[in-house]
């Protein structure tokens, strides 16, 4: 159904609940109009309508928010939700060594997605949380899931604007290629302050029945002298994740991708 400027009901309704955000998860409905650029008869009724399927939820002082219900769909409907089940029992055996974050994160468009986090009280700086989003040259995630993308992907995030969250942060074309080729080569990433000085990444790549990446796990510890102590850790949860997946006992881990060119990706990036 579409309305009379054309645009289709379900759009707008795509807008609504676009305005929502971690930090502001409760909204009144002049506020979902204006992030939703829907006037505010349009908005109110779109958002009773979508409260009385329980796609969103009013609170006690009328404001609204998602719903049980649109959680309830998405996770029924989820197709990480078996790479979920399969990563929580090593997700929570690294918690219990490491005692800070452990993570879940897979590519979505040119950002790393996290399924999955655990925490704990006192733990170090982390910005990442459960449907949350960062780039891909920053995060330890991000950078596993870039280097083992596909090539098309790689030359867009070298390309682009490359932002610089510490001086550690890997924001130079050439700097970016000789992490990515060192990531392939090693099979883990290990990134010193790269969003925040005192938070440490390691990450190592999750593959498929058909050895390929479909995800990261990893740590964020102190950014401190023994925290390579880590890497043996969440390599060996990974390749157990991959195992329950499926993967080869053998997968290809380090080396070139497809695509890539000899020097480490200077042409095929």
């Amino acid at each position: 159904m579409r309305t009379q400027d054309g645009e289709s009901v379900l759009a707008r309704v795509v807008r609504i609940f676009e305005a929502f955000t971690p930090e502001e998860p409760a909204l009144t409905v002049s506020e979902v109009s204006r992030r939703a650029g829907l006037h505010v008869a349009t908005a109110s009724r779109l958002v009773a309508e979508l409260v009385s399927y329980g796609f969103l939820t009013r609170d006690a002082d009328r404001r609204v928010r998602s719903g049980v219900r649109l959680w309830e769909l998405a996770t029924r409907a989820s197709p990480t939700l078996s790479l979920r089940n399969a990563a929580m029992p090593f997700m929570e055996g690294v918690h219990d060594v490491v005692g800070h974050h452990v993570q879940l994160g897979v590519l979505d468009g040119d950002e790393a997605l996290f399924l999955e986090r655990l925490t704990a009280p006192r733990a170090v700086i982390n910005y990442t949380r459960i449907a949350g989003r960062l780039p891909l040259h920053a995060s330890s995630s991000g950078l596993v899931l870039l280097a083992h993308g596909p090539a098309d992907l790689r030359r867009r995030v070298l390309e682009g604007r490359l932002h610089r969250y510490t001086p550690n942060t890997p924001a130079t074309t050439a700097r970016l290629r000789a992490v990515l080729a060192d990531v392939r080569q090693q099979g883990y990433v290990y990134c010193p302050g790269y969003v925040h000085q005192d938070a440490l990444g390691v990450a190592a790549p999750v593959r498929d029945a058909s050895g390929e990446v479909v995800a990261a796990l990893a740590v964020i510890v102190p950014n401190e002298a023994g925290a390579s102590s880590v890497v043996p850790v969440v390599r060996a949860a990974a390749r157990g994740i991959s195992r329950a997946l499926g993967a080869p006992d053998a997968p290809r881990w380090g080396g070139r991708e497809p695509g890539d060119s000899p020097d480490g990706g200077a042409t095929a990036v």
